[in-house]
This record gives structure tokens, sequence and C-alpha cells, in this order.
């Protein structure tokens, strides 16, 4: 099981971050060709970056920790699935916090609109020009 842990723990990172696409319309998944454009520049540099760091021995991968199986130049697939995994997650939160703020800003216009709030800029005015 050991083996299987850097998966595993990139799968629980693509679980949890999963529910800011489907509840909180983070809309990473539904736009592919954005996606595509927003990760090819980045796993194109890093696996770069990293198999250089391996060719020039700089590091490696404790073999107890990953299946195993390798991509040219000794990389594990685990190290691939990383640079893809992050990025996408790092996508989800970034969308997750625009849609919520997007909500925010449009509850906050709606309610200066009417003078509802409480304490809002309606409540200002009257206070203001007693």
């Amino acid at each position: 099981m050991d083996r299987f842990q850097y998966l595993l723990l990139m799968l629980a990172c693509l679980a949890v971050t999963l529910p800011l696409e489907l509840v909180l319309g983070a809309r990473v998944y539904r736009r592919p060709g954005l996606l595509l454009t927003a990760l090819l520049p980045v796993v194109v540099l890093f696996s770069a970056w990293d198999l250089l760091g391996i060719h020039r021995g700089h590091w490696g991968y404790n073999p107890a920790y990953v299946t195993g199986l390798q991509l040219p130049g000794s990389m594990p697939v685990e190290e691939l699935v990383f640079f893809v995994v992050v990025p996408i997650c790092g996508l989800l939160t970034y969308g997750a916090v625009g849609q919520v703020l997007a909500r925010v800003r449009r509850l906050r216009h709606r309610t200066d609109v009417t003078g509802a709030d409480a304490g809002g800029a309606a409540s200002r005015e009257r206070v203001g020009d007693a």
C-alpha cells in the first residue's frame, strides 16, 4: 500500500476540491480548453525542471512510496500526476473564491439598491440626515 501513497494523495486532493466545482461552480472542468491552456505550460516547464534535477542527481524518489512506473528520463509517473493535479486544485480554489466573491457583490448590490439591509448605505443616510 505504501507504494500507492503518492497517487492516493493526489486522488485525495482532487476529491477534496471537487465540491468547489460541483457546489460552488468554479467552472474549471466545464472549460476543458482553458484548463488545458493553463496546464500545458506548467506541466512542460516543471517536467523539464524535474528531469534536469533527476539527471543531475539533485533529487530522487523513494521507491517505497512510488509505483515504479517511470516515464522517459526516469521520472516517476506520480510526478507527472502531481504537475497536473496541483494546478487543477489551485484553479478550482481560485475559481471558487471568484464565484463566492461575485455572489457577495451581487447580494451587497441588491441590498444597496433596495435599502433593505439594517446597517447599509440607506441606513447611514437616514442617520446622517437627522
